[in-house]
């Protein structure tokens, strides 16, 4: 998808005005109508679709990228903390892949989430804002629990907390995307609990 140059800010913007907040939800759902119906995002369709001017789109977002970033933000949430007391291997299974994760994809169509994952491979930019803004936040509460487990001896002191979420999302990803199987199904969920298994049993404190 072509997107336009990046936008100049023009003015800084006043925060806690509700009439912004009305503004920017009008701006951020024209851009989801745009990606859901696999058209070019530009600046003009924005002012078209939402009704919200140039200037005011300017004033909110410095570049495109980072107002689709915030479009393919809604829907998403960000998991609570973790209880490391308790059965954290569970507590740690659930919060990847249980009932949360189904509840977010409720909000957030699959449809949706096989279009990000198109725009996000095929602008590098736009894969860097993302992250920033949404994924790298979502990681925080399993990484928390991770390190606090390690300070209490429960898992391993020498684990690369990173490297052990990106492969136990990983497992979860690679369903969805390469397999194309959603996560609720019952043969996925087995898969899942085996990969976390064989992952887990290498973190466990010995």
């Amino acid at each position: 998808m072509k997107l336009v140059p990046a936008l100049q800010v023009q003015a800084p913007r006043r925060p806690g005005r509700p009439r912004d907040e009305e503004l920017e939800q009008l701006v951020l759902d024209a851009a989801l109508e745009l990606i859901d119906s696999e058209q070019e995002i530009t600046v003009s369709k924005l002012v078209e679709l939402s009704g919200v001017s140039r200037a005011a789109i300017y004033r909110r977002w410095p570049s495109m990228t980072q107002l689709i970033a915030s479009a393919l933000n809604i829907g998403r949430v960000v998991q609570p903390a973790i209880l490391v007391d308790g059965d954290l291997r569970q507590n740690i299974f659930e919060s990847l892949y249980g009932r949360s994760l189904e509840q977010a994809a409720e909000m957030y169509s699959e449809s949706r989430f096989r279009h990000r994952i198109r725009l996000v491979m095929a602008d590098r930019e736009l894969q860097r804002a993302y992250w920033e803004s949404h994924v790298k936040r979502r990681r925080t509460p399993v990484e928390d629990a991770l390190r606090e487990a390690m300070s209490r001896g429960t898992l391993s002191s020498d684990l690369d907390v990173e490297a052990c979420f990106d492969t136990l999302a990983g497992a979860a990803y690679y369903q969805l995307v390469v397999r194309g199987e959603p996560i609720r199904l019952p043969e996925t969920r087995a898969r899942l609990e085996a990969a976390f298994d064989t992952v887990w049993r290498g973190m466990v404190a010995s």
